[in-house]
């Protein structure tokens, strides 16, 4: 059991993509995985979707349920405590998986002994064709912070250790939406490595109205979280100020952004 996974997967109101997430992780070339899905509070058919699943497939899969929405950090603790294997990957559930995605992960992570974490490439789509790709610093250091988010969230394996290690996500209300910048400033803190593969194992679709998620109150949210991460990675003076510039950001049309967003994607220069 040394290699088994848990995956961790919160969804709200994602019926119409759900299936397609979960039959990716059921098409893994690699079998030694269960999973342990929280539906957040969901008022379409969400949870019986899940429900589904658990009746067709009882060993595998692990449903829990939020009496209301309680956002994605809890949600994933909720997860993580009733995980019991050595490793842990994310997944979402309006994205799609590659096969050898863990196949390729626990090979990584059984090859690189001082690596303690290891994520994926992205593919960016707009649901029906390639827009291009997120692909991350291999070997992110506490300086890779300051230029952009060391992982992708949902392509990440990683160690149950590591959760532990860390408490987890954030409940601060002021980390909501960045909870992974959170962890990643306290994960490069406490002095664990992490690596990037180059591949794109894991797919995303771009959502017109991702644009519009990213108004001000998330913003904000942003630079108190980088700012704080910023701190505890050892940094001072003006660099703890330079992530509230980019609440200005909040000013530019949800259109424009989205535009510009998809033009830095694909020339290769999103991270």
């Amino acid at each position: 059991m040394s290699d088994a996974v848990t995956v961790i997967m919160a969804c709200h109101n994602c019926a119409a993509t759900l299936p397609a997430a979960v039959d990716s992780i059921l098409a893994q070339t690699y079998e030694n995985w269960v999973m342990v899905c929280c539906d957040d509070g969901s008022t379409d058919g969400t949870h019986d979707i899940l429900l589904s699943y658990r009746e067709r497939y009882p060993a595998k899969f692990t449903v829990l349920r939020n009496d209301e929405n309680r956002r994605l950090p809890y949600s994933l603790n909720r997860c993580l405590a009733r995980a019991e294997t050595p490793l842990i990957a994310r997944m979402d559930g309006d994205d799609v998986s590659r096969p050898e995605r863990f196949e390729r992960q626990v090979r990584f992570l059984r090859e690189h002994p001082a690596c303690d974490l290891v994520g994926t490439g992205v593919t960016v789509t707009d649901g029906e064709n390639r827009l291009g790709a997120i692909i991350k610093t291999p070997e992110p250091t506490r300086e890779t912070m300051l230029r952009e988010n060391a992982f992708s969230h949902a392509t990440i394996m990683t160690y149950k250790r590591v959760y532990d290690a860390l408490g987890g996500y954030s409940l601060d209300p002021s980390a909501e939406r960045v909870e992974d910048v959170d962890l990643w400033c306290r994960f490069l803190a406490a002095g664990f490595r992490g690596c990037n593969l180059p591949d794109e194992l894991y797919a995303i679709t771009e959502s017109p109205d991702a644009a519009r998620r990213r108004d001000f109150h998330a913003r904000l949210n942003s630079a108190r979280t980088r700012s704080r991460g910023y701190r505890l990675l050892g940094y001072r003076g003006l660099t703890l100020v330079r992530p509230y510039l980019l609440v200005l950001r909040a000013l530019v049309p949800a259109g424009l952004y989205r535009r510009l967003h998809l033009a830095r994607i694909r020339s290769g220069a999103a991270r």
